[in-house]
């Protein structure tokens, strides 16, 4: 059964993780965990240059027989990072690229909204529908 998963983190606390099939939810979530810690491995190793980007796309992290995991950091430490199933080819690495710069650009939404508290999780029918429409394309 293909599948993904999306999270939004910041701190190493998921404000947003949205998996389907919610049937491999537990498998999926030690996958994003552990793509977040490579996240942070990658981010420390690059000190001061990731300060110079405006944004970082930091391609694949963590393949497994299984899945393969791909990250994104914002120039303010967020976090994305989105697990496909390793038996999709025909995701290319410019289609992940713009879905991250997607799902970046709908955080930054949620982050303008007044009634939004950050830290807080995520709670939004738009990003949702934006998540669940990448989810489609990518399955």
């Amino acid at each position: 059964v293909p599948g993904s998963v999306v999270c939004c983190s910041s701190q190493n606390y998921p404000l947003y993780i949205r998996s389907v099939p919610t049937e491999n939810e537990l498998k999926f979530h030690y996958t994003v965990h552990t793509s977040l810690d490579v996240v942070d491995e990658k981010i420390s190793a690059m000190g001061k240059a990731l300060v110079d980007q405006r944004e970082l796309y930091l391609g694949l992290l963590y393949p497994t027989e299984d899945y393969k995991g791909y990250g994104y950091v914002t120039n303010s430490k967020v976090k994305f990072v989105m697990v496909v199933d390793s038996s999709n080819t025909a995701l290319r690495d410019n289609e992940i690229r713009s879905m991250f710069r997607k799902l970046h650009n709908s955080y930054t939404d949620i982050m303008c909204n007044p009634f939004y508290n950050p830290g807080d999780r995520i709670h939004s029918r738009a990003f949702d529908n934006m998540v669940n429409s990448m989810m489609m394309q990518v399955n």
